[in-house]
């Protein structure tokens, strides 16, 4: 039987746990501290590309340096036999991703708890300089405690980004605003019109924006051809629904311009001008009653 890799002595190498453009992530044992990790490996065929390598880096240090409950630890990183890998956060494996796929829409107040936690990562990383500039469903991995954090830095835009990558448009199209795709620079309220769509995608299980098409995806994306959240899920709070659909907004002006800001309109109250509402019209009801009653007393 052949032995496991090892890299650098120290992890030992499982299963594949997912695979993307440039790197797989493996499940794996860190034997010095005794317990489960994660290691993302650059794969061979682009290891030898500065860009890709530089992403890389960039990627360990913009999630180590933020340190926050909300976002996938990184604990190490490093080179061996020439592959570069980073030693990550071992988390139970389902992403928002799969739960969608196998479960369908998710309740509201679920969906607004995936949003407080996301927001709460992005306002840290955005106080520090980061943009995340992929959220998706995929980069949402939930906790043993049903929690999420958000993974996947390899598109971060850091302080110590090289200019040559700070203006070049990265992340998935179709979680991305038509004005960023047109090669607008990315600033924070790319992240939040990302969650924005995230949200739309947990509440309806389907796609915002379906189309498979690149071209056909920018065009739609462009003329803001989505169906109204409120005529899928017509049980979503209004707060919510407002929320998300401004997060979303064509225009970029009428979108969220921090982190902090989008989640007070998560908890804007929706149920209690309701209740007052009611009460006063009882109460008007009341006191016609009454002075319907003493005009018949006159």
């Amino acid at each position: 039987m052949q032995a496991p890799e090892t890299l650098g002595g120290r992890y030992e190498l499982g299963r594949v746990l997912g695979r993307g453009g440039m790197a797989e992530v493996r499940d794996a044992w860190d034997k010095r501290l005794g317990r489960p990790v994660a290691v993302k490996l650059l794969y061979p065929s682009v290891t030898t590309q500065p860009d890709t390598r530089r992403r890389f880096a960039t990627e360990a240090r913009a999630a180590a340096a933020l340190n926050h409950p909300h976002v996938v630890a990184v604990h190490d990183s490093g080179v061996h036999d020439g592959r570069h890998y980073i030693v990550l956060e071992r988390l139970p494996g389902q992403n928002l991703a799969d739960v969608l796929a196998r479960n369908g829409p998710l309740h509201p107040d679920h969906v607004r708890a995936i949003m407080r936690d996301v927001l709460s990562a992005l306002s840290a990383a955005h106080s520090c300089g980061v943009l995340h500039r992929d959220i998706k469903p995929a980069n949402i991995l939930f906790t043993h405690h049903g929690g999420v954090k958000i993974a996947d830095f390899g598109v971060a835009k850091s302080p110590d980004t090289p200019q040559t990558l700070t203006n070049r448009v990265f992340g998935t199209m179709a979680y991305l605003p038509a004005d960023r795709i047109a090669g607008r620079p990315a600033t924070p309220s790319d992240d939040l019109y990302a969650l924005g769509v995230v949200a739309y995608e947990a509440l309806t299980a389907r796609r915002a924006y379906p189309q498979d098409n690149l071209t056909a995806l920018a065009d739609a994306i462009g003329a803001g051809q989505v169906v109204p959240l409120s005529a899928l899920r017509p049980d979503v709070d209004p707060a919510l629904v407002a929320t998300i659909e401004r997060a979303m907004a064509r225009d970029p002006r009428w979108r969220f311009a921090t982190a902090d800001e989008m989640r007070a309109s998560l908890e804007a109250p929706a149920e209690r001008p309701r209740r007052v509402g009611a009460a006063l019209a009882a109460i008007a009801i009341v006191l016609v009653v009454l002075l319907a009653g003493l005009l018949v007393v006159v």
